[in-house]
């Protein structure tokens, strides 16, 4: 049997993303595959039975026979750590992971267990990704975000840690890197993480469409009250704009793919913007149309995705509502528009910092994800890695190389001092 866990360095660095792409490639290659996400913190209810999201994600879109008890069989909802700490917790949650692990490996080829962030993150509950990779005894690849010196820090931290469990590190992926801008920065983190034992197996390119939200995960994470769908909630979000000003200046700042986030008393924006998008959806139909409506309140940003068409949406704050006119008039024009109750800024900073999360809708993404893992990770050479897993050497990397240099350094204070050493070390 052949599994790998995944650990990422950091939040929303594409562990799910690689996850994804990686099983599909498995799946294509002719293996019987399993997934499982062992603790998992946002869950939701399938059939009443508790279930991490990306579980979900991967059983309905590549059509996973195994139990969601299986692929999911630990949850941690708001509250519990405090309850864990105070001894509220009696129930062995680490049982139910060995029995959900006895149960995938026994009908499967490969297994591809997804962690919960970094290495260390679950400790607090006994059950951190070093902690449940050294109970399945599961081999782990680190996932990190693009650049130099960051990624391979935090790489060889995380190494440390998965190290001082027993559990060894078959490989790394570096995610989000612009290759374009330095063609030469794959071989330079290849050599700078050889230097900590670590092989570099991917690096995988960054792709705008692969970080940007949709409406629908605008409104799963933000409290609001949601005053028009639109025509499209799987719609992406490549650009947040504030309605400042006068109107005129802030259609300069919007265009196909923007989210404008505006007052709701603001109407003589939003008649403008319904204007514009009505021009945009003309052009949009016959592009020879540009001169006859150059007099038409019309975009001024050009989006960044060419499948940007028309303005993602509105969000409206300080719970401001529009005028029951101007709401029918966005409902009517097709506008996806959302109240929220928070300042401008406040909700500016909420929307930047959603987490990014794939649904199966989400058809043009997961084919994307799909062709970069197949494309910019090395699969034959992760398979070589697990069918003869290297335990971590206990005279080598970074943590033992300094206790062994601590140790020659006591040793040479020893003898300075003029005392005898027995083999064991002692005075």
């Amino acid at each position: 049997m052949r599994q790998v866990y995944l650990a990422a360095t950091g939040r929303n660095h594409g562990k799910t993303t690689f996850a994804l792409g990686l099983l599909a490639e498995l799946i294509d290659r002719g293996y019987s595959t399993a997934f499982a996400k062992p603790v998992g913190q946002r869950y939701a209810l399938v059939d009443d039975i508790p279930a991490d999201e990306d579980a979900i994600l991967m059983r309905e879109l590549f059509g996973l026979e195994d139990s969601l008890k299986d692929m999911s069989p630990v949850h941690i909802p708001r509250g519990f750590t405090k309850s864990f700490i105070r001894g509220e917790v009696v129930e062995d949650l680490a049982s139910r992971i060995d029995v959900a692990h006895a149960h995938l490996v026994q009908s499967h080829d490969a297994l591809i267990i997804e962690g919960t962030g970094h290495a260390g993150v679950g400790a607090v509950v006994g059950l951190s990704n070093a902690d449940v990779a050294a109970r399945m005894g599961a081999p782990v690849v680190i996932i990190s975000e693009g650049g130099i010196g960051r990624p391979i820090d935090q790489i060889v931290l995380n190494q440390a840690l998965f190290a001082s469990h027993g559990v060894p590190i078959v490989g790394a992926v570096i995610n989000k890197v612009d290759v374009d801008a330095d063609p030469e920065l794959p071989e330079v983190l290849r050599k700078g993480l050889a230097l900590h034992g670590v092989d570099l197996l991917g690096v995988l390119p960054y792709r705008p469409i692969l970080g940007h939200p949709t409406l629908t995960m605008l409104i799963e994470q933000m409290q609001g009250e949601l005053l028009s769908h639109g025509e499209d909630m799987d719609r992406m979000i490549e650009h947040v704009a504030i309605g400042s000003g006068q109107a005129r200046h802030v259609l300069e700042k919007v265009g196909p793919g923007s989210l404008l986030i505006v007052q709701g008393d603001r109407q003589d924006i939003i008649h403008t913007i319904i204007s514009a998008n009505e021009t945009q959806k003309q052009l949009n139909q016959e592009p020879g149309l540009l001169d006859r409506l150059r007099n038409r309140a019309r975009f001024g940003r050009i989006p960044d995705d060419p499948e940007a068409k028309l303005l993602a949406g509105i969000v409206f704050t300080n719970g401001r509502w529009p005028s029951d006119r101007d709401i029918t008039a966005l409902q009517d024009a097709g506008i996806f528009a959302l109240l929220v109750p928070d300042e401008i800024y406040p909700v500016a900073s909420e929307i930047h910092g959603l987490l990014i999360k794939t649904h199966v809708q989400d058809r043009s993404k997961i084919e994307i994800i799909k062709h970069v893992v197949a494309e910019h990770f090395d699969v034959d050479a992760l398979l070589e890695r697990l069918d003869r897993p290297a335990m971590p050497d206990s005279t080598a990397g970074p943590y033992h190389l300094m206790r062994r240099g601590l140790l020659k350094i006591a040793d040479g204070a020893a003898r300075l001092g003029g005392a005898p050493r027995d083999p064991g070390g002692r005075r």
